[in-house]
C-alpha cells in the first residue's frame, strides 16, 4: 500500500493530529520543538499582559505555526502508517477457534481466549485463529492477507515451512496447529503498533542527535539571553534607544530562529517514513534501530541458493564424447528426460529444442518405456523398443553411468572423464548420457547466476559493504559461482554452526553483520546478526529470532533493507546538515539588520553593523518577522523530502560527505538569504509591519 502525503484525508487527520500533539508531556521528548513550544506560550503571554500590537501578534502566531508544522510533519508521516493499519485491522475478525482438548475432543472458543502452547483444528475454508506452527498435517493456505500475493503456499509439520501466521486461511485439508502468540501478540497485531508508530521509540543514532541539538539550542539559549543585556549596554554608551526592537517576542523570535527548529522538527518524521518505505516492501521491521543498523551494515552474509543463483540448475552446454555428435547427443539426453519433471529434466529438453530443434515427435509414444530416477541407481532414462530390440538410454552421475555402462561390457572414454571434472571445476554439475554400453558425453547444469546481481554488489561494494556468499557446495563449484557473481569472498561445505562463528567473527572485529535464514537451525545466527531478516515462510523460531520479518520471502530483498536503511541514515545526514547550514545563515542575515543602526556612523544612517545587512532589509521587525515565517514555512516545504527520502545514491562515507556539504550544505546557506528578503518584501509591500 502507497499512500500519497496529498491525500485529502490524509491531511485533515494530520492537522488535528497536530493540535493533538502540543500536549507539553509529549513535546518534551523533542527539546527543540518544546523550547519552541516554551516560545510560543511565552509571547503570547507577552501579547496579552505586555503590548498588545500587529507585530507581537504576528511572531505569536507564527511560533504557534512553527509548532504545529513540527507535530504536522510527524503527524503525516504516522498518518501514513495508519492507513496501512487500517487495512491490517480489517484483516483480523472476531472468530471462534476449535481448542483441541485433552480428551480427544475439540471445544469451539473464541480465538481472543487462546493462549501459547493451546493445539487447535483448522479444516479447509477455516481462519487460522492466531500465530502457530503445524504439529500434525499438510495444507495449503491463502496469505494474501499479510503479504498481499494472492497464490496459496503449502505449509506443513516439520521442516521449515511449518509456522502459520494468524488471520490467514486454510484452503485445502486439515491441519493441527500449537498455538505460539499470546492474545495481543500476533504478528497481526506487532504490525499494527510498528506501522502506527504505537511503540517507536527513538534509535540511538536519533538519540545522539538530539543530545548535540539539544546542545546547541542551550547555546542559542544563553546567546539569546545575554543579547539583552548587551544590547542595554550598547543602548546606554551610545545613546540611542533600542527599547523597541530589543522586546521579549523579539528575543523569543530570535532564539527559535536560531535553535535548529528545522531538524527538530523533522527528525521523527524521517524515522517513522523509514519504517514506512520497509513496511511498502513488504518488510516487517520490529524496531526503528533494526533499520537505522541496516543502514550501518558493512558485511552481508547471503546463502547462495535462491538469492546468488535462480536455485534451480539449468542445462546450458552439450560435451559430445569422441566419435558422437553434439546433435546426437541433444537428441538421446532430450528422450532420456522427457519425462523428467524436474527443473534440470525440463531445462534439458528445452535446450535441445532451443539448439537443434529437437522434438522427439518421430518416436512412438507406444514404443517408449520410462524409467523414473532412483536413489539407488541415481539416473533415470527411457527404453525404446525398436525393430524388435530394445534402446536403452541412461542419463545420470558421472559414477552411476559409469557402473551401468562397465556392466554392460562398454568402456568410459578418458575425454568423458575430463569434460565431468571441467564442468564440475567450473561450478556446474555433470550429467552423464549412455545408450546401451556407448557413452554418448556430458550434459553441463549449471546453477544460474541471477541477473544484474554482480551489478548490484559493485553497488554494495561502492558503500564500503563485503558481501560473502554462504553455501554447502563443495569448494571448487563454490569458487566458480563466487567469481561469476562477483562477491567478496564465500564459505563452502557451510553448516549452521561456521554462520554463527563467522558472525560472531565479523562482530569481534568492529564489523556490523546483517544476514537471512527462514530454519530453526538459522535461528541462532540470525539471532547474533545486527540485522537478521527471517523469510515469512520460515519457522517461528527464525521469525522471533530475527529482527526483520521479509513477508514475501525473496533472500534477495536484504539489498534492498540495506539500501533503505542507507537512505535513511543519508534523508538524515542530509536534512541536518542543511538545517545546520541555514541557522549559520539566519544568524548572518538577522542579527546585522537588527543593529544596523547601532552606534550610527556620523554622516551615514548605519553603524558598524551596517554593511553586513548584505540583504538590506526594511527594518528590524520586518527582519526577524521575515526569518520567523521563514523558519515556519521550511519545516513544510521539506515534508515531502523527509518522507520520500533523499535520492539513493551507492557511494562512500568520504562522497557522501562531499555531496551533503555542496548540495544540502550549500543550500542550506543559500535559502535563507533568498527566502528571508522575498517575504521581506512581500510584508513591507502589504504594509504588515
Amino acid at each position: 500500500m502507497n499512500t500519497s502525503i496529498f491525500e485529502k484525508k490524509l491531511i485533515l487527520n494530520a492537522i488535528e493530529d497536530s493540535f493533538r500533539k502540543l500536549n507539553p508531556s509529549d513535546l518534551l521528548k523533542n527539546p527543540v520543538i518544546f523550547i519552541t513550544l516554551v516560545g510560543a506560550v511565552g509571547s503570547t503571554l507577552y501579547l496579552i499582559f505586555g503590548s498588545f500590537n500587529g507585530f507581537n501578534l504576528q511572531i505569536s502566531l507564527w511560533l504557534w505555526f512553527s509548532v504545529l508544522f513540527a507535530n504536522f510533519s510527524e503527524a503525516i508521516a504516522e498518518g501514513r502508517g495508519k492507513a496501512q493499519a487500517e487495512s491490517l485491522k480489517k484483516t483480523k475478525t472476531s472468530i471462534s477457534a476449535k481448542l483441541w482438548s485433552s480428551s480427544g475432543q475439540f471445544l469451539s472458543v473464541p480465538a481472543s481466549e487462546l493462549k501459547k502452547g493451546d493445539v487447535v483444528i483448522c479444516s479447509a475454508g477455516d481462519l487460522i485463529p492466531n500465530d502457530g506452527e503445524i504439529i500434525e498435517g499438510i495444507a495449503t493456505v491463502d496469505e494474501s492477507a499479510i503479504t498481499g500475493e494472492s497464490a496459496p503456499v503449502v505449509r506443513e509439520s516439520g521442516g521449515d515451512r511449518s509456522a502459520v501466521t494468524g488471520g490467514t486461511r486454510v484452503i485445502s485439508d486439515q491441519v493441527k496447529i500449537r498455538i505460539t502468540a499470546n492474545p495481543g501478540d500476533s504478528f497481526i497485531e506487532r504490525m499494527i503498533h510498528l506501522v502506527e508508530g504505537a511503540r517507536r521509540q527513538k534509535t540511538p543514532n536519533e538519540i545522539a542527535l538530539s543530545i548535540v541539538l539539544s546542545g546547541l539550542t542551550l547555546i542559542f539559549l544563553l546567546a539569546v539571553v545575554t543579547l539583552k543585556f548587551f544590547a542595554d549596554y550598547s543602548s546606554h554608551s551610545s545613546g540611542q534607544d533600542l527599547s523597541q526592537i530589543v522586546t521579549v517576542p523579539v528575543l523569543i523570535a530570535l532564539l527559535v530562529c536560531l535553535i535548529p527548529t528545522t531538524i527538530g522538527g523533522l527528525l521523527s518524521a524521517i524515522g517513522i517514513s523509514g519504517m514506512d518505505r520497509l513496511i511498502r516492501k513488504n518488510v516487517v521491521a520490529t524496531s526503528g534501530r533494526a533499520v537505522e543498523a541496516a543502514g550501518d551494515i558493512d558485511v552481508l552474509l547471503l546463502d547462495k541458493t535462491g538469492t546468488i543463483t535462480l536455485g534451480n540448475r539449468m542445462a546450458h552446454q552439450f560435451f559430445p564424447a569422441p566419435q558422437v555428435t553434439e546433435i546426437e547427443l541433444a537428441e538421446k539426453a532430450q528422450l532420456a528426460s522427457l519425462s523428467d519433471e524436474t527443473p534440470e529434466g525440463r531445462s534439458i529438453v528445452v535446450l535441445a529444442k532451443e539448439k537443434f530443434n529437437l522434438r522427439a515427435k518421430d518416436y512412438d509414444p507406444v514404443s517408449m518405456t520410462f524409467v523414473p530416477f532412483m536413489a539407488q541407481t541415481r539416473s533415470s532414462g527411457i527404453d525404446l523398443a525398436e525393430t524388435g530390440q530394445t534402446i536403452s538410454i541412461r542419463k545420470g552421475a558421472s559414477d552411476a553411468i559409469e557402473k551401468i555402462v562397465l556392466s554392460r561390457g562398454g568402456s568410459f572414454p578418458e575425454k568423458v572423464k575430463k569434460d565431468v571434472e571441467l564442468v564440475a571445476r567450473n561450478g556446474g554439475t555433470p550429467l552423464v548420457v549412455a545408450e546401451g554400453r556407448r557413452v554418448l558425453g556430458v550434459v553441463a547444469l549449471k546453477d544460474i547466476v541471477k541477473g544484474g546481481i554482480r551489478e548490484r554488489f559493485a553497488e554494495l561494494r561502492k558503500m564500503g559493504i563485503r558481501t560473502v556468499m554462504i553455501t554447502g557446495d563443495n569448494l571448487l563449484t563454490a569458487a566458480a559461482i563466487a567469481a561469476e557473481a562477483g562477491v567478496d569472498d564465500f564459505m563452502a561445505e557451510a553448516t549452521p554452526e561456521d554462520k554463527l562463528k563467522r558472525i560472531r567473527e565479523e562482530q569481534f572485529n568492529g564489523h556490523l553483520v546483517a544476514m537471512t535464514g527462514d530454519g530453526t537451525n538459522d535461528a541462532p545466527a540470525l539471532a547474533q546478526a545486527d540485522v537478521g531478516v527471517a523469510m515469512n515462510t520460515g519457522t517461528q523460531a527464525a521469525r522471533e529470532a530475527g529482527n526483520m520479518v521479509d513477508l514475501d520471502s525473496n533472500p534477495t530483498k536484504l539489498i534492498e533493507i540495506v539500501e533503505t536503511g542507507k537512505q535513511l541514515l543519508m534523508t538524515r545526514g542530509a536534512l541536518t546538515t542543511f538545517s545546520v547550514a541555514n541557522d549559520v545563515a539566519k544568524y548572518f542575515a538577522i542579527l546585522p539588520a537588527l543593529f544596523a543602526t547601532l552606534y550610527v556612523i556620523e554622516g551615514t544612517n548605519q553603524g558598524p553593523l551596517g554593511p553586513l545587512n548584505i540583504m538590506k532589509l526594511q527594518s528590524p521587525q520586518s527582519a526577524i518577522l521575515s526569518a520567523v515565517i521563514f523558519n515556519a514555512l521550511i519545516i513544510i516545504a521539506l515534508v515531502p523530502l523527509a518522507l520520500k527520502g533523499v535520492s539513493y545514491r551507492p557511494v562512500g562515507a568520504s562522497e557522501l560527505l562531499k555531496r551533503n556539504l555542496l548540495i544540502y550544505g550549500l543550500r542550506g546557506l543559500v535559502a535563507p538569504f533568498i527566502g528571508i528578503k522575498l517575504i521581506d518584501l512581500i510584508i513591507n509591500f502589504g504594509g504588515l509591519v
